[in-house]
C-alpha cells in the first residue's frame, strides 16, 4: 500500500495549472463509441480513473493512439460486443463507475449493451434506476441478472419520446443523452441535469452532427440523427482540483496562482470560498490567492449560523463538501455542512476530530464545524483515505498541520489527480510518497 508522508506547517508559493476535468472525460471518451471515425481528445487527466477507462475500450477493439501525455486519438470502427460477456470485461468494469456510461452509445450505435455492477467510490447508494428508466422510455428491454449483478439493455427499434427524469443525474442524463443521439425522432429530456461538463459533452456530440438543444438547462431537445463523424474536443480544467487549491492556499497562508482555471465555468464555487472568507482575484482566466493569517465564515443576513449543501448544478457540487468542511476548521466562525446526496461522505470527520478539529458529526448527513481561527493548528496524524474527495481535504489538513502525517490507501487519490505529490512540491510542500 502507498502512503504519503506529509510535514505539514510549511506555507506554499507560486503557481499550478489544474489538470483536466476527470468527471467530463469520463463522459465524453465514453461518447468516442458513438462513430466509427476518428475522435481526438485533449487536456485529458493523467489518473488512474480514466486511464482504465481508456483501457477498458482498447480491450473493447477501439484503436487508441496515445500521441502525448494528455491526448488521444479514439477510433472506434470495429468494437468486439462479444467481449462484453467475458470475466475480464466484468472485472475491468465492475472497478470503475464512470464506466457505466458506455452502455448509452452502445445501446444506440448496436442496440445492446451490457454491463456488471460498478464500483467506485464507498460514499453512500449510488442508484443507477435513472439510466435505465430513461433507456426503456426510448424503446429498450431491460434485463438484471441478480445472481450474476449483470444488466443488459436491448432494443431492435428505439424511437424519440418526452421523459421526466426522477432525478438530475449527471451519469444519467449523460447516457440517456448519448442513446438519444442517434435515435430516430426527438427525445425530449425534462430535469436534465446541466453541469458544465455535461454542457461540454454536448458540444462535443455537436461537433460529431448531433442535434442537441436546450444546452445548460434542465430541459434538452434531442432529434436523432444517422450517424456522428470525427471530431476534436478539449476537457475543461478540473473545477475540483480548483476548489482543492482554493482551500489549501487558505488553510495554509499561502500565495497561489491557479493558472487557466476557466473562471466562467465555475458557477457558484467562487462565492462560497469568499463566503467562508478567503481572498480570491481572477486575474484574467487565473485565480490568484493572497496569502491570509486568517478568514473568517460569514453568518447569513439574520446572524444565524451559514450552511453550506450540496445541490444539483448551479448549486454547489458535492465533490467539494470535503474541502469546504476541512478549510472551515481552521476559520473564524462556525458552519453546518450538509451533504445532501450521500450518506457516508462526512464520515472522515473522525480523523480531523483526532488531529484537533471541532466538529460534532449530527448524522450521516450534517457536520457543525467550530473553526480554530488558526490559533491552535490541527496535529500530525496517520490517516488513511476512505474515498477521493476524503483523501485530498485529509492532504490539505496534513499540509496545514503542525508535524508530521501520514496518509494511507492513496490509491483512491492517485484515482482522481494528477502526480499531485509533485506538483505540490514545485509549490514548497513537504510531502513524499513510499
Amino acid at each position: 500500500m502507498n502512503c504519503f508522508e506529509i510535514e505539514g506547517g510549511h506555507r506554499l508559493k507560486g503557481e499550478i495549472t489544474p489538470q483536466g476535468a476527470k468527471n467530463e472525460a469520463l463522459q465524453v471518451i465514453c461518447a468516442v463509441l458513438l462513430t466509427a471515425e476518428k475522435v481526438t481528445i485533449t487536456n485529458i487527466p493523467d489518473i488512474v480513473d480514466v486511464n482504465n477507462l481508456i483501457d477498458l475500450l482498447g480491450q473493447m477493439g477501439v484503436v487508441i493512439d496515445r500521441i502525448d501525455r494528455n491526448t488521444c486519438a479514439f477510433t472506434a470502427s470495429d468494437v468486439n460486443l462479444e467481449f462484453l460477456q467475458t470475466p475480464d470485461f466484468k472485472k475491468r468494469a465492475s472497478s470503475l463507475r464512470g464506466s457505466i456510461m458506455i452502455m448509452g452509445p452502445l445501446l444506440a450505435r448496436y442496440g445492446k449493451a451490457y454491463f456488471p455492477k460498478p464500483g467506485g467510490d464507498k460514499i453512500g447508494r449510488r442508484r443507477l434506476d435513472t439510466h435505465f428508466i430513461g433507456f426503456e422510455k426510448l424503446g429498450a428491454h431491460f434485463n438484471f441478472d441478480a445472481e450474476d449483478i449483470f444488466y443488459t439493455v436491448e432494443a431492435t427499434q428505439m424511437k424519440g419520446t418526452y421523459m421526466l427524469l426522477d432525478e438530475a443525474s449527471v451519469t444519467g442524463t449523460a447516457n440517456i443523452l448519448m442513446a438519444a443521439v442517434l435515435t430516430p425522432g426527438k427525445t425530449t429530456i425534462y430535469n436534465a441535469a446541466c453541469e458544465p461538463y455535461l454542457q461540454q459533452l454536448s458540444r462535443m456530440l455537436i461537433a460529431m452532427g448531433a442535434n442537441i438543444k436546450g444546452i445548460g438547462s434542465n430541459l434538452l431537445e434531442i432529434v436523432g440523427v444517422e450517424k456522428l463523424s470525427a471530431c476534436e474536443h478539449r476537457i475543461l480544467p478540473d473545477m475540483i482540483e480548483i476548489g482543492s487549491f482554493i482551500g489549501m492556499a487558505a488553510m495554509t497562508s499561502s500565495e497561489i496562482t491557479i493558472k487557466n482555471a476557466a473562471v466562467d465555468q465555475l458557477g457558484i464555487i467562487p462565492m462560497m470560498f469568499r463566503r467562508m472568507g478567503i481572498d480570491l482575484q481572477f486575474v484574467g482566466d487565473d485565480i490568484f490567492i493572497p496569502a491570509q493569517e486568517n478568514y473568517e465564515i460569514d453568518t447569513f443576513i439574520d446572524g444565524s449560523i451559514m450552511t453550506i449543501a450540496d445541490a444539483p448544478w448551479p448549486g454547489l457540487t458535492p465533490d467539494l463538501l470535503s474541502v469546504f468542511l476541512v478549510v472551515a476548521t481552521q476559520a473564524k466562525g462556525s458552519v453546518l455542512i450538509h451533504q445532501k446526496m450521500f450518506e457516508s461522505r462526512l464520515f472522515f470527520v473522525d480523523k480531523l476530530i483526532d488531529m484537533g478539529a471541532r466538529i460534532i458529526l449530527c448524522d450521516p448527513h450534517r457536520a457543525t464545524v467550530i473553526g480554530l481561527n488558526k490559533e491552535n493548528a490541527l496535529r500530525g496524524a496517520v490517516l488513511t483515505s476512505p474515498d477521493i474527495r476524503a483523501g485530498v481535504a485529509l492532504l490539505i489538513a496534513a499540509l496545514s498541520a503542525q508535524g508530521t502525517s501520514t496518509i494511507q490507501n492513496i490509491e483512491q487519490i492517485d484515482r482522481g489527480y494528477q502526480n499531485i505529490d509533485g506538483r505540490l512540491q514545485k509549490l514548497g510542500a513537504k510531502i513524499k510518497r513510499y
